[in-house]
């Protein structure tokens, strides 16, 4: 705690200058993000550090293993759902980024096998609903040696299976078919800084500013 209240005193007294003409804009007007950025919680995925966003241009949902569960799923389980449902009807935002990333802790416990529920019950439940990426995992990737690599697999392949259930969702059906919404999925490599695009054409995450 001592290392956050530092940082506190640092930003109102350093930092706080620079923005303060934004944050009285944004106290006065509202928030106005462009953008639902959904990833993980992994303490080395920064949205707006890696994208050198300012105070208010993204609606940022961080959960483990940046998973999104279909709309038919309720309860507990999705939250996620009240941040997508709210960023698209209410905020009106033009697109909706899902962010993966190397070496991601979830992808590893969906690989290896989930934790104890007797221990974890709420992380269990939360996993299980990514299952479906261990499966393709398990057909796709057989030729996938090293365990490094599966892992990078799955990050990818949830990323595309949070795209797709990004689509189960009424509001996001609604705004994809008028054509105010975009989608794009997204692949951060944490020891490079590297952002990769997935690109539909070539089925392929690309660099991103490659994709089409």
């Amino acid at each position: 705690m001592e290392k956050l209240t530092e940082g506190v005193h640092k930003f109102r007294t350093d930092e706080f200058g620079n923005y303060r003409k934004l944050f009285r804009k944004l106290s006065q007007e509202g928030q106005n993000p462009h953008t639902l950025f959904i990833t993980c919680s992994d303490s080395r995925v920064l949205a707006e550090l890696i994208t050198q966003s300012k105070p208010g241009d993204l609606f940022v949902v961080k959960n483990v293993g940046n998973i999104v569960p279909p709309s038919s799923v309720v309860g507990t389980t999705n939250s996620t759902a009240a941040a997508i449902e709210f960023a698209v009807e209410t905020l009106r935002v033009s697109d909706i980024v899902v962010c993966g990333h190397t070496q991601c802790g979830a992808m590893e416990a969906l690989l290896r096998g989930l934790p104890a529920q007797a221990n974890q019950p709420h992380l269990h439940q939360w996993l299980a609903l990514a299952a479906p990426v261990r499966q393709v995992l398990q057909t796709e990737y057989t030729h996938l040696r090293s365990h490094e690599e599966r892992v990078t697999a799955a990050g990818e392949e949830n990323v595309l299976f949070a795209l797709e259930n990004l689509t189960s969702y009424p509001c996001v059906q609604q705004r994809l078919a008028d054509g105010s919404l975009r989608l794009h999925g997204w692949f951060f490599v944490i020891a490079t800084a590297e952002l990769f695009a997935f690109d539909p054409d070539s089925k392929q995450f690309l660099p991103l500013g490659m994709d089409k």
